[in-house]
């Protein structure tokens, strides 16, 4: 496995060795031994940003979120509207056999097992920073692999501009389904650039173990400088377009939605504010960091861009 090593965490500091499985295990249970290659130590990438400073002064760290927490806290409307619901409705959830299907313009579209969607690619543990647009937050060790590799892999056509992320469509075993609150299947996406930037990865795991169904099982993005949104979970097809993709919340609400969805406290939701958030097992509320703290690395991708307008 390999691990990318950054100076946000030691590696010391980052989560003890028992809330853990064994990596070993983990590769094994998900077909991926001989591919990823040995276990390492746990490393982090959440950014070169100073501790932030609390109402009194004193610096705010960024701990992991328990483990507890994140696969009992969620948004996943496809098993229910309340955050207890994905955890409680998506126990039966059947991730073998899983494909996921890449279309539209690229030079090698295929329909691929899971397994084979993974296979060539190297995964790597990494620590985000994970902002809800309900402003929420937590701190979360993700295990996957750069968008960019697969994205290669397929070889887009030069008219491709955008890319589209969409969940598996099965409302038997996704009640929230039954419901419109939405428009189903659920899609997201980015723009090709965005979707290439080495932050932006693929997951399969997270604390060192396979992705639960209510974390998005067995395959979702993580993008770290962007609203929690924007992350598709349980992925069962990839689009490359040249236009713009409609996406789930933005077609749903989009003057309180939009396509970039890019962490931003100077830009309000029309109901409440983004300058302040408040991490999961914390009582403070901390301020809000541009572009959730990536801002050095992933700035440039908006170089003249209105962030208000395209919020």
């Amino acid at each position: 496995m390999i691990i990318k090593k950054s100076a946000g965490f030691p590696s010391s500091e980052i989560t003890p060795e028992s809330a853990y499985f064994n990596r070993r295990d983990f590769l094994r249970a998900a077909g991926l031994l001989g591919v990823a290659g040995a276990a390492a130590s746990t490393a982090a990438l959440v950014g070169q940003q100073a501790p932030q400073q609390g109402a009194q002064g004193e610096q705010l760290k960024d701990e992991l979120t328990p483990f507890e927490d994140v696969t009992t806290y969620n948004n996943f409307y496809e098993f229910g509207t309340d955050k207890s619901d994905p955890a409680e409705n998506a126990q039966r959830f059947k991730t073998k056999p899983w494909s996921v299907r890449v279309e539209g313009l690229v030079s090698k579209p295929a329909t691929y097992d899971l397994e084979d969607f993974i296979k060539p690619h190297k995964l790597e543990e990494r620590v985000y920073r994970h902002r809800c647009v309900e402003a929420w937050s937590m701190v979360i060790p993700w295990l996957g692999f750069p968008m960019a590799d697969l994205i290669k892999r397929v070889q887009p056509l030069g008219s491709a501009k955008y890319i589209e992320f969409q969940t598996l469509f099965d409302p038997k075993q996704m009640p929230g389904q039954r419901s419109p609150v939405l428009s189903w299947p659920y899609a997201e996406g980015l723009r090709l650039d965005e979707a290439m930037h080495p932050l932006a990865i693929f997951s399969v795991g997270l604390y060192g173990k396979m992705l639960l169904p209510q974390n998005g099982a067995p395959l979702r993005t993580v993008i770290p400088w962007k609203y929690g949104f924007k992350g598709t979970k349980s992925i069962a097809k990839i689009r490359f377009t040249e236009t713009q993709p409609k996406t789930a919340w933005n077609e749903a609400a989009p003057n309180e939605y939009g396509f970039y969805a890019n962490v931003n406290p100077e830009v309000d939701h029309p109901r409440w504010s983004q300058a302040r958030e408040r991490r999961i097992g914390e009582f403070r509320r901390r301020p809000t960091l541009m572009l959730n703290g990536y801002a050095d690395q992933v700035a440039r991708l908006y170089q003249g861009m209105d962030l208000r307008k395209n919020y």
